[in-house]
């Protein structure tokens, strides 16, 4: 109730700042002038129409220790908007004929415990695949036998899937092979990371290269995508790149801790390089048959609705001011992001946050309505 009635508040405020504007970039410009303040942690935006910036800005700092402001080129983790990275990841191995989506994840990843039935790539990449989440932990182990599941911490206390306690990728890969399904697959949507992490082991199974150099060679470099990198490592140098923060009793706290597995998120990015991203959904370059591959992946995986929405590849599927709505958003370590496109006007929205306290999804719907309907 408290945060519908701030939002309400918020919503108000700056109806009544925006009613001097004269134009859609003024009120966007005003809205981000209004919820950022230039001494704390903010957000690069970015506001695409036909291919090219109409919008694009920062607010607020890019590091507080060292006061450097935001800029438009600077790198954030993607959090779970990296999904679609990695998806278009598993197209492109089905492009090249080394997967069958349709195919059991098992035959390819044959580590994994016997399900009792077949779970699909597709499936997976659909959040339809029956696997757990991250957050099933307590699920897991409360189930018969599911003590064998129990993970420790270093000091010997309950471990959690946090920005806390880690494992490596293959102590990660190899606990995963044990743990049983949530759902039977193909009835009902369950958000998994644990399918889209399992994704990075299949990239890696069949063509010998880690998902981080596979997308590099086969995404990111034939786009010109320089700035865009999955941090598989937590101790590379990228230049730009965002501290994470958040707000904690009414002061900011560091939370950019880095994990060394990806596939579910963990993708680095700039404004600029999701622009790139964003017209190749336009003018798609990648594949065999590059118009064919992005017709695919904007088809959603399953007729399974999730909060009246579908999902494809990384992307809820639905439908706003009478058109279809391509989106997600991403939490994580200090992050909060958002990505959604319009295809029928050709209009994407880009926000990407170091305060895990924002909300650029609501920022989003603002700039959303200012554009198809600034009378309101």
């Amino acid at each position: 109730m408290f945060k519908k009635s701030l939002l309400a508040a918020t919503v108000s405020v700056i109806g009544c700042l925006n009613a001097q504007a004269d134009s859609f970039t003024e009120r966007v410009d005003t809205t981000f002038q209004y919820i950022i303040e230039d001494d704390e942690p903010g957000c690069s935006v970015g506001v695409i129409e036909s291919g090219e910036w109409i919008f694009q800005a920062a607010y607020g700092l890019a590091s507080l220790e060292l006061q450097v402001p935001m800029t438009p080129q600077n790198v954030h983790n993607l959090a779970s908007v990296s999904k679609q990275f990695t998806a278009m990841a598993v197209h492109l191995l089905a492009d090249e004929g080394k997967i069958d989506l349709n195919e059991d994840i098992r035959t390819y990843l044959p580590a994994l415990m016997d399900y009792g039935e077949p779970v699909t790539i597709n499936a997976m990449l659909g959040h339809v695949s029956g696997m757990a989440n991250y957050s099933d932990y307590e699920y897991w182990i409360s189930q018969p036998g599911g003590d064998a599941l129990e993970l420790r911490s270093v000091g010997g206390g309950p471990f959690q899937f946090d920005d806390v306690h880690y494992l490596s990728t293959s102590d990660l890969y190899g606990y995963f092979q044990d743990v049983p399904l949530r759902y039977s697959p193909d009835e009902q949507f369950h958000y998994s990371n644990v399918a889209y992490f399992l994704f990075s082991m299949l990239v890696e199974e069949v063509t010998g290269q880690t998902l981080a150099d596979y997308a590099h060679q086969t995404i990111f470099q034939p786009l010109g995508m320089s700035d865009t990198v999955f941090l598989d490592s937590p101790y590379p140098i990228i230049e730009n790149r965002v501290t994470g923060y958040v707000k904690y009793r009414e002061r900011y706290v560091r939370e950019d801790i880095n994990q060394p597995w990806v596939g579910d998120g963990n993708l680095y990015t700039s404004i600029d390089d999701m622009l790139t991203w964003d017209r190749h959904f336009y003018d798609p370059q990648l594949g065999t048959d590059p118009e064919s591959l992005i017709e695919g992946f904007n088809q959603p995986n399953s007729s399974i609705l999730y909060n009246d929405s579908l999902y494809a590849n990384g992307q809820f599927v639905t439908e706003r001011f009478e058109q279809p709505v391509y989106s997600h958003d991403g939490w994580h370590a200090g992050s909060k992001t958002y990505y959604e496109r319009y295809p029928e006007s050709e209009f994407s929205i880009v926000i990407l946050c170091n305060d895990a306290s924002r909300d650029p999804t609501a920022f989003a719907r603002f700039i959303s309505q200012y554009y198809f309907d600034p009378d309101l």
